[in-house]
């Protein structure tokens, strides 16, 4: 059966003892956050995620969502669950608490996104859709827009969605048809079609809030003819209360392959009235603030997803019986020993361990240079800070989502059999973790952007805010003989990060084909690099200064780090080996020969 057990004390290790702060000391909203502080947010957030949360999962999967003439209704407990996680304060952790946020960092709200995820994948993302609304009009809103809408998003009274993808065009948003006339109030009258609309529709809130790209009659062609525009269901009388409908309507929901218990909703929208987010043909942007964040957050789902197919394959390994020990017996007075004496086992929970814990490293030292990229002292720190989370942002969306796929598949694996049938809950991990890989930019489409855009942006920069940290941190230990079984193979993996980047900077430079046909391949050796120096920075840390954990935790983290530079980062020779092959062997079957 699957279970689910919050990564409570691995969040505290990284929090309290992983991770440096330092950069943001002097700054109120972090120095109060202190491990009592922090400690207290992550026990009760493991505690809601395993008692409300989790047991709502398997049911809501089979349940799912229904349709009925243009309404949608969520699975049993979703409503209630929901009224409980948003009058706690759940949903909005990192908004401004002059509209009634709580205003805590992003390497603290990420963690707990975390406990949400892995409990319940698709309650989640009611919330989580909100919070990237909520980022967009924040940052781009008039001040009536945000006094107006933020309040009751933030409370959780009101939701908010992201709506681009039509029938016609997916990651091509350039090819975007729908219609924004301007009106006589100066707001806009919105007309057009928008599918795979996550949380289009539901029964959770009294109102919803879309965001929606749309062109002006007069716009440019292409993306820069792009505007963003809030688009309520419901309108609003002038003392802020809820008056008409809209014209804003769902046509449908989709039957998907997991996440059954979130809709995704096909909307409909007829002269619905739209106000402007931000300036006009300059959509984008703003679209851009929620889905840089919705790419961590997917990012998160898929280590989530990891976590919680891991808890579920190591209870069934421990417990299942079945072979003998290949050296002999390990539990005679057994009639079998447990699954967890066979090497093959324990090769599939080392690499599910090992990814997922690593996974949950860099989700932590990645959401705190984000919180660098908008908290610290000067415009430098904040800029370096943020062209670091530019450049991570597509490797730790599609890694960790790549990650998501192989692990829960492996979880499902340790079961054999039982792990492919419904009833033990195995099955529904990888099914949800799938579209971790498609939404919010397919990873094929992160791995373009982290070749085209990322690499060559001003003259490869972006590139230097990770290579010379790394740099540095091999050069400080390579004298440090208690950790080189670390250190030495951080520093050929990020050798061959070094050659595969010059060649296709080189290469594309003449041949685009050249860069695209790496791109992929690149974008996980770089991934596979970056959870390398995080799983040798735990090392290091460790071995100098061992904390307030148990001595048996810092032992495993130790012997899964030593696993994951033996078994999983050679994968990089053979990343380069394929970097290194060229484009020709991708590109010259005709498309007839297919």
């Amino acid at each position: 059966m699957a279970i689910f057990k919050a990564p409570v004390d691995d969040t505290k290790y990284l929090i309290n003892e992983f991770l440096d702060t330092s950069e943001l000391n002097g700054n109120p909203m972090f120095d109060d956050m202190t491990p009592d502080l922090t400690d207290a947010i992550f026990e009760e957030a493991g505690n809601i995620s395993e008692s409300l949360l989790f047991p709502l999962n398997r049911s809501g999967d089979e349940q799912g969502c229904t349709w009925d003439d243009g309404s949608v209704t969520t699975p049993d407990g979703f409503k209630a669950a929901y009224d409980e996680m948003t009058a706690s304060g759940w949903g909005n952790l990192t908004c401004q608490q002059e509209y009634g946020g709580q205003g805590l960092p992003h390497y603290v709200a990420n963690a707990v996104d975390e406990m949400v995820i892995a409990s319940n994948m698709s309650f989640s993302i009611y919330m989580g859709l909100t919070i990237g609304a909520y980022n967009a009009v924040n940052q781009f809103g008039s001040d009536t827009l945000k006094k107006t809408f933020l309040p009751n998003m933030v409370s959780g009274k009101w939701s908010g969605t992201m709506c681009l993808t039509e029938p016609h065009c997916g990651t091509d948003l350039g090819l975007i048809r729908t219609k924004a006339i301007l009106s006589n109030d100066g707001s806009y009258n919105i007309s057009g079609s928008k599918i795979f609309i996550s949380a289009g529709e539901h029964d959770l809130t009294e109102n919803i809030l879309h965001l929606v790209l749309a062109r002006t009659p007069d716009s440019p062609k292409g993306i820069k003819g792009i505007s963003l525009f809030l688009v309520p269901k419901i309108n609003l009388n002038t003392d802020g209360s809820l008056g008409n409908p809209n014209n804003v309507s769902c046509s449908g929901i989709e039957h998907k392959m997991g996440i059954k218990a979130s809709s995704t909703c096909s909307m409909e929208f007829n002269e619905s009235k739209g106000f402007l987010v931000g300036e006009l043909n300059k959509g984008m942007k703003a679209m851009f603030i929620m889905m840089n964040g919705a790419r961590i957050h997917v990012g998160i789902q898929g280590m989530a997803l990891s976590h919680v197919s891991y808890c579920g394959a190591v209870d069934y390994a421990k417990e299942r019986i079945q072979g003998r020990a290949l050296k002999g017996p390990k539990h005679p007075e057994k009639a079998a020993d447990p699954l967890i004496v066979h090497p093959d086992i324990r090769r599939m929970l080392l690499t599910m361990k090992a990814y997922t814990e690593g996974a949950r490293a860099l989700s932590t030292w990645l959401s705190f240079q984000l919180d660098v990229s908008h908290h610290a002292d000067t415009e430098e720190q904040r800029q370096q800070a943020n062209h670091l989370v530019s450049l991570l942002t597509p490797i730790f969306k599609s890694f960790l989502t790549d990650m998501g796929e192989t692990v829960t598949s492996l979880g499902m694996q340790v079961y054999g059999g039982h792990g492919y049938i419904r009833e033990n809950g195995m099955e529904q991990y990888l099914r949800d973790a799938r579209i971790c890989q498609i939404y919010e930019g397919a990873n094929g489409i992160q791995a373009l952007d982290l070749v085209g855009r990322k690499l060559p942006a001003h003259m490869g920069q972006y590139l230097r805010y990770f290579f010379h940290p790394l740099s540095q941190f091999i050069e400080e230990n390579a004298d440090n003989e208690s950790v080189q079984m670390y250190i030495q193979p951080l520093s050929k993996s990020f050798t061959r990060l070094q050659n595969a980047s010059l060649v296709i900077a080189q290469k594309g430079l003449s041949n685009p084909d050249e860069a695209g046909a790496a791109a992929s391949e690149y974008l996980k050796l770089f991934g596979l690099v970056a959870m390398a120096y995080m799983w040798a920075q735990i090392a290091v840390q460790i071995k100098s200064d061992a904390g307030s954990m148990s001595e048996e935790f810092y032992d495993a983290k130790l012997k899964t780090s030593l696993f994951y530079m033996q078994r999983i980062l050679p994968k990089t020779g053979a990343l380069l080996s394929n970097i290194m092959s060229g484009s020709d062997n991708t590109m010259s079957l005709d498309a007839e020969q297919f």
